[in-house]
């Protein structure tokens, strides 16, 4: 059911990308080189909107990838929308004192493996959904999770009834669903857009919060804040953003 390459391939691209790191460093690619790159990628605005909406919305936004701490710091705060989010757990990134970025795994699989089938080693975003579960206590929270890759599959089953999962129409999150919806408690809305992104999340939000609430005179500039501080339990690295 699962076609996830093998976890220790995986694992080995992060150690690939990290080796990339180095190979453009060593072609004299500094960090702000690799943040220029970063800044010039597009992001829809439909996202963008969706974000500061939700945000707005007093939605407890969080990230949870398999990209790095350097990468996505960077492309949030440059389209402003860094600050929305109260937490990002992701590999760890940083920049050394030879000024070359470092990107390491989020479980050190050497000091205590995840022990997850279904994710690489280097991640098991099931386990920091876990995490956050707990830490949401009994109070009546309901989750969304929007995804599109294999890795977004472990953390769609750990859902449960009265939560959301927004899986990218025909991506590889979609594909698993598909292959067997009766495994999933959370409910599953698709989408194929920003656009769509956006209708849908903006939906589910307002059938989540009741009574309606207004959208309150959020004050964006938070969502522009600088680099939050960091919490790492070992190689765990999850960025909180102070409100």
């Amino acid at each position: 059911m699962n076609d996830a390459p093998p976890p220790s391939l995986l694992l080995l691209l992060h150690f690939l990308q990290d080796r990339m790191m180095a190979e453009l460093h060593a072609r004299g690619k500094t960090a702000e080189d690799i943040r220029d790159c970063l800044r010039s990628a597009p992001l829809d605005a439909h996202v963008i909107s969706a974000i500061k909406t939700a945000a707005a919305l007093r939605c407890d936004l969080r990230v949870v990838s398999d990209a790095n701490t350097f990468f996505i710091e960077t492309v949030l705060a440059h389209h402003g929308v860094l600050g929305c989010f109260s937490e990002i757990s992701t590999n760890p990134a940083r920049v050394d004192a030879d000024g070359r970025l470092r990107i390491s795994p989020f479980h050190d699989t050497a000091a205590a493996p995840h022990g997850c089938s279904l994710c690489p080693e280097n991640m098991c975003k099931g386990k920091i959904i876990e995490r956050i579960q707990a830490t949401a206590g009994t109070k009546n929270q309901h989750f969304i999770y929007i995804g599109d890759g294999k890795g977004d599959y472990c953390p769609s089953l750990k859902l449960g009834e009265g939560d959301y999962v927004m899986p990218k129409e025909n991506y590889s999150l979609w594909k698993l669903i598909c292959s067997n919806k009766q495994l999933l408690k959370a409910e599953v809305h698709p989408w194929n857009s920003g656009e769509e992104l956006e209708k849908t999340l903006l939906k589910l939000v307002d059938k989540i919060i009741t009574p309606p609430a207004q959208v309150s005179q959020f004050d964006c500039s938070k969502c522009e804040m600088s680099k939050p501080a960091s919490t790492e339990v070992g190689h765990h690295q999850a960025l909180r953003v102070p409100h």
